[in-house]
């Protein structure tokens, strides 16, 4: 009962009792196999569509199958399918680690010789912490904690939401490195999270979520061959108080007193007839460096698009690439 997709979702609409439609016809199919990144702004759905993966949330309509079973004809074999990772750091205070894992596999059956706790929780990096409470527990080791919860089980697909959220710089690459070696063995990954960057770097497919609907599903390197802009960075031989008149006819501003940014598209500009325009001033250049969109550019011009059907609220141009992306 597998198909070629790890997850396959059609036209999901969850509408909550107060009216809000948090989910408005979303279509998705995850491949197995995928280290799949999920994005959006706050409030895009992204949770909706995850809790109902895993049974939390009852949809409005639409159809779930998760590794080829569907979520209301086959509720138990979907749940056994999946592992889910959440946002929120819930544990019962007066369990240790090591009875937290264990209370979840006796949840989902597995007899006691086939439980894995002790060596979840050593690839995790909380084998010394197996028999303390986890009240005691940093907030980075709790995380991890929920990471092995949700391993107890060993589903096919693993769904991480903001699973790095609060956890220092080492104990992120140590989480990464795990999902990394996960992969490779065969799981599904999803991923949600607010860095991009990591996105970027892990994902091998990337889907935005914006005002409950996909506006994009594709290979990350579909997704950022649409990130045309770019930018030359030019250091002159003197202090400026404004932008060269020659360069009004670029997307030009000031970082400092001499360096000058110019943003432009790609396809129709290159950085020689920026340079050249400078030089026509009589400017000596210093220095040049050039600035590659990445995936937050591609991120904001989505998701400040308004989706089908929904007006624009901000009738803005999209931020630059240092204004904040928050992803949740």
């Amino acid at each position: 009962m597998t198909t070629e997709s790890a997850i396959s979702i059609r036209n999901l609409v969850k509408t909550y009792g107060n009216g809000k439609q948090a989910l408005r016809g979303v279509s998705l199919d995850i491949p197995k196999g995928s280290l799949f990144a999920l994005l959006g702004p706050n409030g895009a759905g992204k949770s909706t569509m995850i809790n109902i993966m895993a049974g939390l949330v009852n949809k409005t309509s639409g159809s779930v199958s998760i590794w080829g079973f569907d979520i209301d004809e086959h509720p138990r074999n979907a749940k056994l399918s999946i592992g889910v990772v959440p946002q929120e750091l819930v544990f019962d205070a007066f369990f240790t680690p090591f009875e937290t894992l264990e209370l979840q596999a006796g949840l989902y059956g597995i007899p006691k010789s086939q439980r894995r706790s002790m060596e979840i929780l050593r690839a995790m990096k909380l084998e010394d912490k197996a028999h303390a409470y986890t009240r005691t527990l940093s907030g980075g080791m709790k995380r991890r904690l929920l990471v092995a919860k949700a391993l107890v089980h060993t589903p096919p697909i693993l769904v991480l939401d903001e699973p790095t959220a609060g956890v220092d710089i080492e104990l992120r690459q140590q989480l990464w490195a795990y999902v990394r070696e996960l992969h490779a063995q065969g799981t599904t990954v999803v991923l949600t999270t607010h860095y991009l960057e990591e996105a970027q770097e892990l994902c091998d497919r990337i889907a935005i979520v914006n005002q409950g609907q996909v506006v994009a599903n594709e290979t990350k390197a579909s997704l950022m061959a649409q990130a045309h802009d770019k930018v030359v960075v030019v250091t002159i031989d003197r202090d400026l108080d404004a932008v060269p008149e020659v360069l009004s006819q670029f997307d030009a501003r000031l970082r400092d007193s001499r360096r000058i940014a110019v943003t432009y598209d790609k396809r129709r500009i290159n950085s020689g007839q920026v340079l050249a325009a400078l030089a026509t001033c009589g400017f000596g250049i210093e220095d040049v460096t050039t600035e590659e969109a990445d995936l937050e550019d591609v991120f904001l011009r989505l998701t400040q698009a308004p989706a089908e059907g929904q007006s624009s609220t901000a009738g803005q141009s999209p931020a630059g690439r240092n204004a904040p992306a928050h992803v949740a």
